[in-house]
């Protein structure tokens, strides 16, 4: 199994913290916000890792992490050109991951859970975690029907569950075929969730849903209350 971290993007809604720095760079609490992800994909047991994020800062990650040596991991970097959407950012990973399964990770998003359990025993298609919030329409929404995902809707004006799609995947191989299919949402860009919505009607989806606390860092309220839950849970 290879771990990715999505780290690109331009943080647009933390300027002006993020104009002479990447958001993943930023402190929550006492580390760098790249380090929770990071953490997260070791803790389950995932030795190579590569990291992709903009231009701009890829030489700040490697001035950071280095070769992954001081965490007992080896790190690769890969380099999004422009900001294309979670899939197209998965895509450059490609090479790397190289025929084996991946789990990726967005660079803002923590979480208590450990996940080495779902890493070890993943066999074929993907699997979601899930996250059981009080404003679900501000995120990927999960549709079930028993123990089956029949449905993810991006962002719904009336969700049909309270269950929000986080930011980590598991992925086979297949994902970068499913990638290549894509079209540019209205966004302009290439969407996680239609790669994800291929694996449901494909019947390959599964999920668990995530019991610790998770969030994501990319905004000013979810970057102090990562910071608050961090410093509370000991983390």
């Amino acid at each position: 199994m290879k771990g990715v971290i999505l780290a690109g993007g331009n943080g647009t809604r933390l300027y002006p913290l993020t104009k002479v720095t990447n958001k993943h760079l930023l402190p929550i609490y006492d580390r760098p916000m790249i380090y929770y992800p990071l953490r997260t994909l070791i803790d389950s047991g995932i030795e190579e890792i590569m990291i992709v994020s903009g231009r701009g800062h890829a030489g700040h990650f490697l001035e950071l992490l280095g070769s992954g040596t001081d965490f007992g991991v080896r790190l690769t970097y890969g380099i999004q050109e422009e900001a294309g959407g979670i899939a197209q950012a998965l895509k450059i990973t490609e090479n790397f991951v190289d025929g084996d399964d991946v789990t990726v990770i967005l660079g803002d998003n923590i979480f208590q859970d450990n996940i080495g359990e779902d890493v070890a025993n993943f066999r074929r298609g993907a699997k979601i975690f899930l996250k059981e919030v009080p404003d679900a329409d501000r995120f990927g929404v999960a549709e079930l029907e028993g123990n089956k995902v029949v449905g993810i809707e991006e962002k719904p004006e009336n969700p049909k569950s309270n269950l929000a799609v986080t930011g980590i995947y598991i992925y086979d191989p297949e994902v970068f075929e499913v990638i290549r299919t894509l079209k540019p949402s209205g966004r302009g860009e290439l969407e996680i969730t239609d790669v994800n919505n291929y694996y449901v009607d494909k019947m390959k989806m599964e999920y668990r849903v995530v019991k610790g606390f998770w969030t994501d860092a990319g905004t000013f309220e979810s970057l102090m209350r990562a910071g608050i839950l961090i410093k509370e849970n000991k983390f």
